[in-house]
């Protein structure tokens, strides 16, 4: 919705200056003229929403809805939290995302409602569990665990994103160095050797043949490279390649752990929150799916949905996908007999945050000497073959 700046006089004769949400400059003059302003100028603020920045972070949401919250509890109008909201964000982005809300709900509709215009700022999970809210007349509980929710599924990504940090760093490094030294430092020893004119052992002769190829055909190594990114990403956006990577990622040494792991806490914490707000389980069902990450696991719940849709367990398919512990289902079965399923689910997902800290720890401790093995293995191999010749020299001049 476009942002106007006014300048107006009011009954008193005094100027007064300020901002206004509105969908066209009618709208706006017709507002001022309902408070009984005297309009002098109103300008539409074009560029404003493309100056905001527009990145809108989990943290910058978890802020918002901890402060609506206490907002709610303490007896706010919505409109008056929401409007309060908007103005004191330091983000612009969301800034302008709560304003455009304040007016839909002005005009009459949900916060729920008018949230859904926004699914950049706010999921499907949000909207759906502060409509859940809205209903039950427990906004500002809602809100509450909206926050722990983000905070600690925020936590759990950073979690396996950071395993993820250490090796790639050292790839990295390992990489530069490796094309460093054919690049650059072999060629002088090729010519060094090339003018000696005597027979090079095979390892040298294999690095300096890597060399050679390094220097000639990079523009060919670039475009494989680039070509197999491309194509990678091309099949992991058809169905069956999404499938068959997510299998493969979940069942890989060690990494696979983890991302099982993270998979199983992430969807019991999601579908335990929105069942304790009050979403119904075919509705919280869908929305964990859609929240998965992993193509096996959304199978595997969309499944669990199909079964109870048809008046069976969740358990029973969770079962079938072999991606979730037998621990993790018997829980869940006690938990659809008891009545209290959201609960299980809560410990589950606590239990389970644990869990990833723990495959976390011993994930970077098992690639710490792989990384060095395979630095010393790489980088060391290409020294020593490059130090052969020199020896097979140094014994015939003796």
């Amino acid at each position: 919705m476009p942002t106007f700046t006014y300048t107006a006089r009011n009954t008193n004769g005094e100027l007064k200056s300020s901002t206004i949400d509105a969908s066209n400059r009618d709208d706006v003059v017709a507002q001022l003229r309902r408070q009984r302003l005297t309009i002098i100028k109103v300008d539409e603020e074009k560029v404003r929403a493309k100056k905001s920045g527009g990145g809108i972070s989990m943290r910058d949401i978890v802020i918002f809805t901890r402060q609506f919250s206490t907002m709610i509890n303490a007896g706010l109008p919505l409109v008056q939290a929401l409007d309060i909201l908007s103005k004191q964000s330091e983000n612009k982005a969301l800034s302008a995302v709560v304003r455009d809300v304040v007016f839909d709900v002005e005009s009459g509709n949900t916060v729920a409602d008018a949230m859904k215009k926004h699914p950049k700022a706010f999921s499907d999970l949000y909207t759906n569990m502060v409509a859940a809210g809205e209903a039950g007349g427990i906004l500002d509980t809602i809100l509450n665990r909206l926050a722990v929710f983000m905070e600690k599924n925020d936590a759990l990504v950073r979690k396996v994103k950071g395993a993820m940090i250490y090796p790639t760093v050292i790839m990295c490094v390992a990489g530069l160095c490796v094309v460093i030294l054919l690049w650059k430092v072999i060629p002088v020893f090729a010519s060094m050797f090339s003018s000696v004119g005597m027979e090079l052992p095979l390892p040298t002769r294999i690095v300096i043949g890597a060399s050679t190829f390094l220097n000639a055909y990079w523009w060919a190594l670039i475009l494989g490279i680039a070509g197999l990114g491309y194509v990678i990403k091309k099949y992991y956006a058809t169905p069956n390649g999404q499938l068959v990577i997510d299998r493969l990622l979940l069942h890989a040494p060690v990494l696979g752990d983890v991302l099982r792991k993270s998979a199983v806490s992430r969807f019991t914490r999601t579908l335990g929150t929105l069942i304790s707000s009050g979403v119904s389980i075919l509705d919280g069902l869908e929305i964990t799916a859609r929240t998965a990450g992993n193509r096996v696991v959304q199978d595997a719940i969309m499944g669990s949905r199909a079964s109870i849709a048809g008046g069976e367990t969740i358990a029973g398919p969770l079962q079938k996908s072999k991606v979730f512990p037998p621990m993790v289902i018997s829980m869940i079965a006690v938990g659809e007999q008891t009545g209290g399923l959201d609960e299980m689910l809560s410990k589950i997902a606590d239990f389970y945050d644990d869990e990833v800290d723990a495959s976390v720890s011993a994930l970077l401790s098992l690639l710490e000497p792989i990384m060095i093995v395979f630095l010393g293995v790489v980088v060391g191999g290409m020294v020593v073959a490059m130090y052969l010749p020199i020896f097979d020299m140094v014994n015939a001049v003796k």
